[in-house]
């Protein structure tokens, strides 16, 4: 079967940045998609973006879908046919519907006795015929949140459309796509590139646009592009370039020709706390910042215009005035915030509302200090700096500085209250409160600024649980799923030994809100799902298994850093030879006791109940590690504890093999379901190994 490279560009107006690229790689796999559920054989796909189209490209697409082999059932054998053996009317149905006459049916085993089957092959379609509405069908169904009308038609896209290409192979697959009727007519750069350009091979798309419409179609090649111009010009004034991933991707995102170009600001902006340039020219002019080699902030800039001018210096000209106000703004906003102390703006805290049914930011920093102080003592911290820092942590979002550069708060509090004279501990917790910010962020590292975060955060989903908002679906508006993250890993990884299930109802009891019933397990719940999650996206050489998880949780330990030092445990024991036995005695022993409810299953043993050998022996080895093992548990050394425990496994083989549990002398069966649920408790202490495959 021949085969074709396929092509699909839609033109539009310029395409949001923040969405560019999910939009191209959801075109691809709806494509994709469509090209497999008709099991149409292809290659390589690959998706282009640019701002002003999406398009994609897919190698080798077979010319022909294959002939699909029909099975269709029809009515039962018994009703097909009447007593003189003629066939019924729901026989002559089927077999019209079929395209085929009676006789031509076959008779096969149903689920309930025999029926007639329809047997044939249907000729695939044309893989040309079938394109238009595969890429219709992809297109439909975008990720876009709204959709816009343009001109006097009924169509929708997320921007107006220009221009459809659609080839198969050479030859155009003619179909209207979004109002549009499809050609093989590209356009290029907006002023570099502005003729029709037809593109007659669909493997040479992206070299074509490169070399004669002065448009980087490959996203990765433009992102590298980028990247590399951006690195030149710095090293041209002696700096280093500030690339974020973010930045960039968004840079990549709005320019199709990308030409950088340096820039300078006043000096005297050099004063600032190098954040808010920093911010000033990422957030707000997407500007690549540039260091020294020392790591100092220099009075650079370097822009990336989606043109290539005939006369640079204007550029830099425009971008220099922009950019000048907007430092001026920042400076005025440091001096004058100042000014005034950061506690001086806590009573102006009562007026500004953190949630409806939650109160203000001032109640908010309430509950908070309470949470805080609490953590502060466990972990060795000082209550008094949790409680100053919780009162001052949310001030600097009055501050004109904040209310000018949101994504600044937390860290202009830091500095504000350095200004303030206050204790530096207590200062780095205004900034801490926040982090982690994102996965893979930093922790926080001071004992208040861990207080202060675990705390926040804490108040934040005891507080919308209860009010009845917690997440659903995608929809997460109060950044619940990173706060619980930030909160596990924070605790985790610093080896805080911390009741976290105790701290929920702590902070559930705080609300203004009376709270519904079972609201602190419903978030116990919550937390202890992130986690599990965390564990088994983990690619740190961990082989946390969801079965495991539960195995942990089952035992109800408080703290997650005693979960965390169980599952290291269990990790280890599933290695031993003897774990596979143990996990299926324990499921057994598990099924045994749920059977046997109605029994005493208080753990209790009479040894002068004891009959069998093989129960006295393991009612002794038992014993022993009761006393061996119980010292263990108690210091947390499970791996120790579960070690020792693998040494029962011969005698709890034997005694399978040999004892009859259920026995009918009610006083010995419940002497040996004593002697289980005495076995089952020792493993309980670290996990319920009834709940791992096995």
């Amino acid at each position: 079967m021949s085969k074709r490279d396929f092509l699909v560009e839609i033109g539009t107006e310029e395409l949001p940045p923040a969405s560019l690229f999910t939009l191209a790689a959801s075109f691809a796999e709806g494509v994709t998609k469509g090209l497999d559920t008709a099991a149409i054989k292809h290659g390589e796909v690959k998706w282009f973006a640019t701002p002003r189209r999406l398009a994609v490209y897919v190698a080798g697409v077979a010319d022909q879908q294959p002939d699909q082999q029909i099975k269709r059932q029809g009515p039962a054998v018994a009703n097909a046919f009447g007593p003189d053996g003629q066939p019924t009317k729901a026989a002559l149905g089927f077999a019209t519907s079929c395209g085929v006459s009676v006789d031509q049916l076959l008779q096969v085993d149903g689920p309930k006795g025999k029926v007639l089957q329809f047997e044939g092959s249907k000729q695939g379609a044309a893989t040309a015929t079938l394109l238009p509405g595969i890429v219709t069908t992809a297109l439909d169904n975008l990720p876009i949140a709204r959709r816009m009308r343009w001109g006097a038609g009924s169509q929708e896209f997320v921007r107006p459309v220009h221009w459809v290409v659609m080839l198969f192979g050479s030859s155009v697959i003619d179909a209207e796509i979004l109002g549009i009727r499809t050609g093989k007519y590209t356009q290029g750069h907006r002023f570099h590139g502005p003729k029709l350009l037809a593109v007659s091979n669909p493997a040479k798309y992206a070299q074509l646009l490169l070399e004669k419409a002065h448009v980087v179609a490959d996203v990765s090649a433009r992102r590298e592009r980028i990247r590399a111009e951006v690195n030149a010009v710095a090293e041209t004034i002696g700096g280093q370039a500030v690339i974020e991933d973010k930045l960039l991707d968004e840079v990549t995102a709005l320019v199709e020709w990308p030409v950088a170009l340096c820039g300078r600001f006043d000096e005297e902006f050099l004063r600032l706390p190098q954040e808010v340039p920093i911010a000033t020219m990422q957030d707000h002019q997407r500007y690549f910042p540039v260091r020294s080699a020392d790591g100092k902030l220099m009075n650079y800039f370097i822009t990336v215009a989606n043109i290539a001018s005939r006369d640079p210096d204007r550029v830099r000209d425009g971008n220099e005035r922009v950019v000048r106000p907007r430092l001026a703004d920042a400076a005025f906003f440091w001096d004058t915030d100042r000014k005034e102390r950061l506690e001086a703006r806590y009573n102006a805290l009562k007026s500004v509302t953190f949630q409806a049914k939650l109160g203000s930011l001032a109640d908010k920093s309430n509950r908070v200090a309470t949470l805080a102080q609490r953590i502060a003592e466990t972990i060795g911290g000082s209550a008094d700096l949790a409680q100053r820092a919780a009162r001052l942590s949310k001030c600097d979002l009055l501050s004109a500085m904040v209310g000018e550069f949101p994504e600044l708060q937390g860290l202009m509090g830091k500095y504000y209250a350095q200004h303030d004279g206050e204790d530096p501990e207590v200062a780095s917790a205004l900034e801490e409160q926040y982090w982690p910010r994102f996965a893979g962020d930093k922790l926080p590292a001071t004992k208040t600024g861990i207080a202060l975060s675990i705390g926040d955060k804490l108040d934040t989903i005891a507080g919308i649980f209860c009010i009845g908002q917690k997440p659903s679906g995608t929809r997460d508006p109060y950044g619940l799923r990173r706060a619980a993250l930030g909160i596990l890993r924070t605790i985790i990884e610093h080896k805080l030994d911390l009741d976290l299930r105790q701290l929920v109802d702590g902070a559930v009891s705080l609300q203004p809100v009376a709270a519904p019933e079972n609201v602190g397990e419903e978030i116990w719940s919550y937390l202890m799902e992130r986690l599990r999650a965390s564990y088994l996206e983990e690619s740190a050489g961990r082989a946390v298994t969801t079965e495991m998880f539960d195995a942990v949780l089952a035992s109800k330990p408080h703290s997650p850093i005693d979960i965390d030092v169980r599952l290291q445990a269990l990790e280890g024991f599933l290695a031993l030879p003897e774990a596979a036995s143990l996990a299926a005695a324990n499921k057994r022993i598990a099924n045994i006791l749920r059977k046997a409810s109605g029994d005493d299953l208080s753990g209790a043993v009479e040894t002068s109940r004891l009959q069998e050998p093989a129960e006295r022996q393991l009612f002794d080895h038992v014993v022993s590690m009761e006393r061996a093992v119980n010292p263990l548990f108690s210091r947390r050394e499970y791996t120790a504890a579960l070690t020792q425990l693998a040494t029962l496994k011969e005698d709890v083989d034997r005694f399978f093999d040999s004892v009859m549990v259920m026995a009918d002398d009610p006083d010995v069966r419940a002497n040996r379901l004593g002697l289980l649920v005495r076995l089952r408790g020792l493993f309980l202490q670290v996990a319920d190994l009834s709940r791992l495959p096995g």
